[in-house]
């Protein structure tokens, strides 16, 4: 179960700066302790759920299951895109994206809005796709293109 393939890769970040407000996808952020993403909406609320991430591998699956050719990650309201490692085991271990380092908190599900977002049924063909949510533990930038690391548990 400790054992994964090969690290990760960051794909895309995206950042709410406000409620009811579309994505704006950057290169780039800083992470903050116990808090979230510069800029992002929830970068002031509890640290549990301090970032998002999605898998790149389950956008065409999303897509397919609500009947789209493909699927923007703004889309989806996650803050982060990663491909090449499996986002469910990382949760409840920690992790490192650039400078800062996470620790998988919970899966990511789906809210109401996919319905508006992806069409009737779009909740629940993000069901078992949604993501995973994690804390920020060490703040620092991370950027596109940055690996995606599990840490040994200590």
């Amino acid at each position: 179960m400790a054992t994964l393939p090969r690290p990760g890769q960051v794909q895309w970040i995206g950042l709410r700066p406000a409620r009811d407000v579309a994505m704006r996808a950057v290169a780039g952020v800083e992470a903050i302790a116990g808090r979230g993403l510069v800029g992002d909406r929830y970068a002031s609320g509890s640290g549990k759920r301090g970032i998002t991430l999605i898998q790149a591998e389950h956008l065409p699956v999303i897509a397919a299951l609500s009947g789209h050719d493909s699927v923007a990650p703004a889309l989806l309201r996650r803050n982060v895109v990663v491909s090449g490692i499996p986002l469910v085991a990382l949760k409840g271990r920690r992790f490192r994206i650039g400078q800062a380092l996470f620790e998988g908190t919970d899966d990511c599900d789906p809210c109401s809005r996919m319905e508006a977002a992806l069409g009737p049924g779009g909740y629940n063909a993000m069901r078992g796709h949604g993501g995973l949510c994690a804390r920020i533990l060490e703040g620092g930038m991370i950027a596109v293109g940055d690996s995606v690391q599990p840490v040994a548990a200590a």
